[in-house]
């Protein structure tokens, strides 16, 4: 019931927020009249300021940024596909089946149904609403994931018995079935990392080394959280540099939080319930959760479903919806506006609003059927490890196009050849 008076809640709400929603500049960037609180609901990263500073103003899209920025369009064009690839295989897709784990376990619904009634939901009010019924509908989701997780927080470390047991208990969640027919598996499979809570780790033995996690990581993020049409979108819709300021300063503290209300939560879950989360035998960890690479990534869902009492179970369960709408409703409005206006209006020069409005919203459909078709191999790939998948992609790809960016702003003698044939 709880569910469904959220999925209404979404729907309705998305619909008070209608207007000019057949215009280019209404659709894709909500009119330019986003005030900073609702610019902020989406984890941008203060550091986004420094990009939106130079582009805000002048452009709908970050290609289109570097066409007016280097005199041609195949750079343009370029960054246009490979975004839209990076959506379809990394963030809708990981974001949709970590989505359809969650209802999967909550409601006991098949995979593929579970993704068809939340797609069903977010496609309706990103479809017909535009980027401002995601912004206001997402503005009131962010409110209600705080809550909730702050709730979810509370009871894992009552359960687990506070935090200096927390640490103590983590360090001994080993699962008890660590034998694979004949074969003994190595304890580095299953043991706890001596350094699990040290954030930066040794330069040589680390899995996340402090290197790598500093100047790596640095570069992804000013790719990310910089130059990525999902994330600069909501400051391309403040209506002046003041709001997009407030808006990313806002966003730098909310992304404090995640460390205390996902991961420590997420390694709790391993001490409740070590031989689901920590399996390491192929055939138990089908068992527990439908695949043999590993059963991590319902860490958090079977804690929200096993640990909430029934009155706040409903809360949570839309706490987890809010998250995952949030962030796909995100991706295909910014995917939606790449495709028309980076690459629809060269096939189509001379194409009317109406007739860009038509194809952003057949566009989103189609991405929702390409990314359904591409879950198998997410939920395959990188031992199931979601994070690890997301990451072994875009770090590939991520540099290059943070490197475009750092000499469209800092070198102005960079520029593109462009043809005169």
């Amino acid at each position: 019931m709880s569910l469904f008076v959220y999925f209404l809640a979404s729907i309705l709400g998305s619909a008070m927020f209608l207007s000019n929603r057949g215009t280019v500049g209404g659709f894709f960037l909500a009119g330019r009249k986003m005030v900073w609180w609702p610019v902020s609901s989406y984890y941008m990263g203060c550091v986004c300021m420094c990009v939106c500073v130079c582009v805000c103003v002048c452009v709908v899209t970050m290609p289109e940024y570097l066409k007016k920025r280097f005199g041609g369009r195949r750079i343009q064009m370029y960054l246009s596909v490979l975004s839209l690839l990076l959506y379809i295989f990394t963030k809708i897709s990981a974001d949709m089946f970590s989505g359809a784990i969650f209802i999967q376990m909550a409601m006991g619904l098949n995979l593929y149904l579970a993704i068809i009634i939340l797609l069903a939901v977010t496609g309706l009010y990103t479809i017909t609403g535009g980027l401002a019924a995601v912004i206001y509908t997402d503005t009131l989701q962010t409110i209600i994931m705080l809550v909730g997780s702050f709730i979810l927080t509370g009871f894992a470390f009552a359960k687990v018995g506070g935090y200096e047991a927390f640490m103590e208990k983590y360090m001994n969640a080993i699962p008890g079935n660590t034998s694979y027919g004949n074969i003994n598996i190595d304890p580095k499979c299953y043991t706890p990392r001596a350094d699990s809570f040290h954030i930066f780790r040794d330069p040589i033995t680390g899995d996340l080394p402090w290197p790598g996690l500093t100047f790596g990581l640095s570069i992804l993020a000013l790719w990310y959280w910089c130059t990525d049409q999902v994330i600069v979108q909501r400051c391309l819709s403040a209506k002046n540099m003041s709001h997009v300021k407030a808006g990313c300063v806002m966003c730098g503290y909310l992304k404090l939080l995640p460390m205390f209300v996902m991961v420590m939560p997420g390694m709790i879950s391993r001490i409740l319930y070590t031989d689901t989360v920590a399996c390491v035998v192929p055939s138990e960890c089908e068992k527990y959760c439908g695949t043999k690479v590993g059963c991590s990534n319902v860490a958090y869902p079977k804690m929200v479903v096993d640990l909430m009492p029934n009155g706040l179970r409903g809360l949570m369960l839309s706490v987890m919806l809010a998250s995952l709408m949030s962030s796909l409703t995100s991706i295909f409005n910014s995917a939606s506006t790449l495709f028309t206006m980076d690459i629809y209006t060269k096939i189509r020069s001379r194409a009317t609003e109406r007739e860009l409005m038509l194809a952003g919203r057949l566009f989103i459909l189609a991405l929702i059927g390409i990314s359904i078709a591409w879950i198998p191999v997410v939920q395959s790939a990188q031992s199931g490890q979601l994070f690890d998948y997301i990451q072994s992609i875009t770090s590939y790809l991520g540099p290059p196009i943070a490197a475009v960016f750092l000499l469209a702003i800092f070198c102005k003698r960079v520029n593109e050849e462009v043809s005169t044939g």
